[in-house]
């Protein structure tokens, strides 16, 4: 089996598509009306759909999964993000984990949380 897709839920759906096309390079790759497929395996979800679906409230901000990308410039992501035209609401600024790794956290404009971080070092012994 192989996982295919993280799928998000979204009040807006084209300011999700421009916040993550702007900040991380994702481009759409498929939009089903309320549906759209981005690269690196990101579906972006109508919340009306979503609640529909479920038949149940969606709560922002639950705090109950993180997005998690990469950079090994994790300074220009930084002022990337700082000259991002909307605001941002930051989880915690730029900072360096007792293992080395710096990592920022914040939001996206739906309260999914994303965490950017320099790589991380994978043991030889371990594959993915």
């Amino acid at each position: 089996m192989k996982l295919k897709n993280v799928l998000i839920i979204v009040k807006d759906m084209e300011k999700s598509i421009k916040f993550y096309k702007e900040l991380f390079g994702l481009e759409v790759i498929l939009d089903n009306d309320g549906n759209v497929i981005m690269t690196e395996g990101l579906v972006l979800q109508d919340i009306k759909y979503w609640e529909q679906f479920l038949n149940r409230k969606c709560i922002s901000r639950n705090h109950m999964s993180e997005l998690y990308f990469e950079e090994r410039d994790i300074e220009a992501f930084q002022k990337k993000l700082e000259n991002y035209p909307e605001p941002v609401e930051y989880v915690n600024q730029l900072m360096t984990h007792s293992w080395g790794q710096r990592v920022i956290r914040f939001y996206d404009p739906d309260g999914n949380l994303i965490e950017v971080g320099t790589p991380t070092v994978i043991p030889e012994s371990f594959s993915i």
